[in-house]
Formats: C-alpha cells, sequence, structure tokens
C-alpha cells in the first residue's frame, strides 16, 4: 500500500511503488489534468508539483513521492496560482491547450521563487515545457503580467 497527499489529501493506493506518478494521478486517482506527454520527461505536460518543486511526474515513482505533497493542475491555488491562471485567461495563452497544466505549474514554481523574472529567467525555467502551437510569446507575457499582478 502506498500513501500520498494528493491536493491536501491524503489517498492509500494499492499500487507498485516502482509506477510512474502519472498513471496513480490519472489512471488511479482520475486526475486527468495532468497528462501524457513523451513519457520521457522531456515535453512537460504530466507536470506536478513534488514537495513543491514542478516534477515531471511520468518519471517519478509513486514511491518517489510517497511522504511528500504533490499538487496537481487540480489543486494548485494560493496568491501566485491565481495570479497565473488569471494572467492565463487574460492573455488569451492556451492554443489547443494540451501542454497547459504542465505550463502552469511551472509558471506557479517559478513565481513562488522568483517574483520578478526577466526573460532568461522565464526561457530557463519554462524550457523544458514544450507546446506544439507554440504559444511561447504568450507564455513569456503571461508570467510577466502575473509577476505585475502579484507586485500590486
Amino acid at each position: 500500500m502506498q500513501v500520498l497527499t494528493i491536493n491536501g489529501q491524503r489517498r492509500e493506493l494499492d499500487v507498485d511503488p516502482d509506477m510512474p506518478l502519472l498513471w496513480a494521478i490519472r489512471d488511479v486517482l482520475e486526475l486527468t489534468g495532468t497528462k501524457f506527454g513523451c513519457g520521457q520527461a522531456l515535453c512537460g505536460a504530466c507536470t506536478v508539483m513534488v514537495d513543491g518543486m514542478p516534477t515531471r511526474s511520468c518519471q517519478t515513482s509513486v514511491g518517489d513521492a510517497a511522504g511528500k505533497p504533490v499538487v496537481t493542475i487540480e489543486g494548485v491555488d494560493g496568491k501566485v496560482a491565481a495570479a497565473v491562471q488569471a494572467a492565463w485567461v487574460k492573455l488569451d495563452v492556451p492554443q489547443c491547450g494540451y501542454c497547459q497544466s504542465g505550463q502552469i505549474i511551472s509558471a506557479v514554481g517559478l513565481l513562488s521563487q522568483n517574483r520578478k523574472p526577466n526573460d532568461d529567467d522565464i526561457d530557463a525555467a519554462m524550457s523544458g515545457n514544450l507546446c506544439r502551437c507554440a504559444t511561447y510569446h504568450r507564455i513569456r507575457g503571461a508570467i510577466h503580467e502575473a509577476a505585475r499582478m502579484l507586485e500590486a
């Protein structure tokens, strides 16, 4: 039995500790906001917060996440998350939307650590999140907008 804390709730899962966290989140817990992308931690679609850090859930085992708080797109909240989500809406960031949960989790992770990121900071923090629609310019703009909202 594996015990995870997902979005603030203790969950007991009868799964192999080597199971990728992504499959526990999507298939066992039915939290489908976290997406499967490449399965190799290269695209960022599966990004969740583990212990406060953006983490690729496709390459993180359930056993490695046990005992650490895990936050998915369904559970992201707080001042930083609200600013990011508002900026995403204001600047109409998503196109197809598939990568957006991972993008938002990574943006929240960046702004939680750095409230005034410059373009290089944003590019570095978001470099592992790919967007097939190439909305990178809008993503960067939304992160700057969220930073401005957090200053107000």
